[in-house]
């Protein structure tokens, strides 16, 4: 074992806090602070069948999700853990390629891996690779992001095509006679998120729209804020491929999973700024605005459809996909 994690893990994501092979992290206090004066702290675990997929695999995933959590309460991303339980006869070859992934996207987006912890169980009690993984992020002083603090008035902002990532796995299972060049959307917005706070410190609300999609995420923040939302449908960013897939399989694009998307209310005198400067960064390049809040149908989501009727859109029951993170 001690040989395994050697290889593959202390190897891949060596670093100064790492080298000390602890049973745990440790690190000063003042390297923190001068980010902030709070911490966000957040942890997930993936599960995603297949291990790879067009625009990724497990480990980029386990890295941007964890980052993309922290990013949207504005915190700045600083150090993550990395715990995996593997299946006996999973491919020494496949674990370091997702461990050299974990590597490069961490220091792409300027995070350490700094602790972590393997497991392997019996062939048949897993399914091959599980991932779980903790972060630790700084907020800047000043910045309060929650779903609680939506009003009336503000408006409500993407950064992009809804639905790749969800239609890129259902695609990469084999399990359908359907080919397509969609890939996943998995990618950190960290710096995104610090280029829309430059501009609207005063930012209400912000969550990456993974499992449950957009409609989960809005009807989240209606709940949260008793207040209403009101979404047009031909704003949705939505590529005609994954609207193709969705009509053939029976689903709703506004459900479907995805992995560097987010979602973001601001007063509505900052939107305009909010996009152009959104519109600068790599990860936002397609943003816009989707719908606004209202104080009518408190804890309602409609959306306004291209016939102009409205239909009310609901929270998410049980999954389209299973699996998908």
């Amino acid at each position: 074992m001690r040989d395994l994690i050697n290889d593959i893990f202390v190897s891949n994501f060596d670093n100064p806090i790492l080298s000390q092979l602890e049973d745990q992290a440790s690190f000063e206090l003042s390297n923190l602070l001068q980010y902030g004066d709070r911490l966000a702290f957040t942890t997930d675990s993936y599960v995603i069948d297949p291990l790879f997929f067009p625009g990724g695999n497990i480990g980029t995933l386990a890295v941007n999700g964890t980052i993309n959590d922290l990013a949207v309460s504005g915190a700045k991303p600083l150090y993550l853990t990395c715990s995996v339980i593997l299946e006996e006869g999973l491919s020494i070859s496949n674990l370091r390629k997702v461990a050299q992934s974990m590597q490069v996207a961490a220091q792409n987006a300027g995070v350490q891996i700094v602790t972590g912890d393997t497991k392997v169980v019996d062939k048949g009690t897993a399914d091959k690779l599980f991932i779980n993984t903790a972060g630790i992020g700084v907020i800047p002083t000043g910045i309060n992001i929650s779903a609680h603090n939506i009003q009336p008035g503000d408006v409500v902002i993407v950064n992009g095509e809804l639905g790749n990532h969800g239609t890129a796995i259902l695609i990469a299972r084999g399990e359908l006679a359907l080919e397509t060049n969609i890939e996943s959307d998995c990618q950190p917005l960290h710096s995104l998120v610090e280029k829309i706070l430059r501009v609207c410190p005063q930012v209400r609300a912000m969550r990456d729209a993974t499992r449950g999609g957009l409609a989960t995420v809005l009807n989240e923040f209606a709940v949260s804020s008793d207040v209403g939302i009101v979404i047009q449908e031909q704003s949705l960013p939505i590529q005609k491929k994954v609207r193709g897939v969705c009509e053939i399989l029976g689903l709703d694009p506004l459900y479907l999973a995805n992995e560097g998307k987010l979602l973001v209310t601001v007063p509505q005198d900052y939107a305009e700024k909010v996009i152009l400067e959104m519109q600068s960064h790599p990860a936002g390049r397609d943003s816009c605005i989707i719908g606004h809040v209202t104080n009518s149908h408190p804890g309602i989501v409609l959306l306004k459809t291209i016939f102009g009727s409205e239909r009310i859109v609901d929270m998410l029951v049980g999954s389209q996909l299973p699996r998908i993170c």
